[in-house]
């Protein structure tokens, strides 16, 4: 159906997918409901859409009902599971339907984004424009920024070389499990746990060690994947293990060098003093090094 996306509505995430047929964004309804109703889970936000439905089917009031369709999105488990979806038009009345403070943000935001849009497919450049502005606002540091955009981009061949091999669904976490595993001996799911993470982007909450060599983790696993054009799915799985152990290779040399792990529970507010710190243990050993000679 086109890109998917994960659009950010006062830092709440809502899953969207743009469908390029009708020019328009499809939105989560389970999302939307979450934030109309200040659910913090995602099963929550489905237990009251589901009530909302027996609802409006009793009312009568089913013109929602009966357009709504259901697509795979990523669940908070990390699986592909079909959830029920709106486009612009069905968001709105759904609005209509839930009383809620945030009625009218929403409505403003649902605007804002397809007017976001229009104007990305004209100038792409405003998409690394906006991220770039998003965070700034969030308070990185602009080396963690640039560090972090290049880091999308390399996701995005990556995932657009996984297209090409046929991959597809929930293959997508498999892989990228596969990949993470094997340079920083953690699935996702275990990396975000130790971090203490629950609904926060984990590649927003790596410090720039832990970026990079995700980043090579990825990139090396595009270039095997390019060489070699595995066509089946346990192929792509043995090509993302060869290509995380090759950053695996490379965490191991850099801890041995810097005396310490690279793989942190500290998150996104903690990167300027991480940066500190290993700076000050460079200076430290260095130091100790002349002291030697």
């Amino acid at each position: 159906m086109g890109d998917k996306n994960i659009k950010l509505f006062e830092n709440k995430r809502v899953r969207t997918v743009w469908n390029e047929e009708k020019q328009d964004w499809i939105f989560s309804i389970v999302d939307i409901c979450a934030i109309l109703t200040d659910q913090p889970t995602q099963r929550g936000a489905s237990n009251y859409w589901a009530k909302l439905k027996e609802r409006l089917n009793a009312e009568g009031a089913n013109e929602l009902l009966t357009n709504c369709q259901q697509l795979k999105m990523l669940a908070e488990d990390g699986k592909m599971r079909l959830t029920d979806v709106a486009d612009t038009k069905q968001v709105l009345r759904l609005v209509q339907s839930i009383p809620s403070p945030k009625a009218e943000p929403i409505k403003m935001w649902l605007a804002a984004v397809g007017k976001d849009r229009i104007e990305e497919t004209i100038d792409p450049e405003l998409t690394i424009d906006r991220a770039l502005a998003t965070y700034l606002r969030k308070g990185y540091s602009r080396e963690w920024i640039n560090q972090r955009l290049q880091a999308i981009q390399v996701r995005k061949e990556l995932t657009d070389e996984w297209d090409d091999r046929g991959v597809k669904g929930g293959e997508y976490a498999i892989l990228t499990d596969e990949i993470t595993k094997a340079w920083a001996g953690l699935t996702t799911r275990q990396y975000k746990v130790f971090k203490g993470l629950k609904k926060e982007n984990l590649r927003d909450n790596l410090s720039m060690l832990e970026l990079t060599l995700n980043q090579l983790a990825e990139v090396t696993t595009t270039e095997i994947s390019r060489e070699e054009k595995p066509d089946t799915f346990e192929k792509n799985k043995d090509v993302a293990k060869r290509g995380g152990s090759v950053a695996g290779v490379a965490r191991q040399a850099v801890e041995t060098q810097i005396g310490k792990p690279v793989i942190t529970s500290k998150k996104a507010v903690d990167f300027s003093q991480l940066l500190a710190d290993v700076i000050e243990y460079k200076i430290a050993k260095d130091n100790k090094d002349n002291d030697k000679e």
